[in-house]
């Protein structure tokens, strides 16, 4: 059973810095891209980034609200993918998901198969 398991949510303040993490199981992260989104209640899901596996070009938001704030990695050994986020703002307040896909490496969660649950970030002022 594929699960993806993602922690490290929480609520701070304007400024400060969060470690999101996304637990992969039931899929060998090696073979999989991985990537993180953030959405609001009613809203579509916005893509943050994605790590590929090396069949395709890995992916960066070039959002003015998310580019130099972000970083992604992989941590292969621990099976998981990690979102740093830095200088939080409260525009940031989403709940954030990661995905798996096998294929795509990108913007457009609907071209990502596996969701997890998602975390809560809640920043304020």
């Amino acid at each position: 059973q594929v699960q993806l398991v993602e922690s490290g949510g929480s609520s701070l303040p304007l400024g400060g810095s969060l470690r999101l993490s996304c637990e992969v199981s039931g899929i060998n992260l090696e073979d999989y891209n991985i990537g993180w989104f953030r959405q609001a209640p009613g809203s579509e899901r916005e893509g943050i980034a994605c790590t590929s596996m090396g069949q395709v070009p890995s992916w960066e938001s070039d959002s003015n609200f998310i580019k130099g704030r972000f970083t992604i990695s992989r941590d292969n050994a621990r099976t998981a993918v990690v979102l740093q986020m830095s200088d939080v703002v409260p525009d940031d307040t989403f709940l954030y998901s990661c995905s798996a896909s096998r294929l795509y490496c990108g913007r457009l969660s609907r071209l990502s198969y596996f969701w997890g649950q998602g975390t809560q970030v809640i920043v304020s002022t």
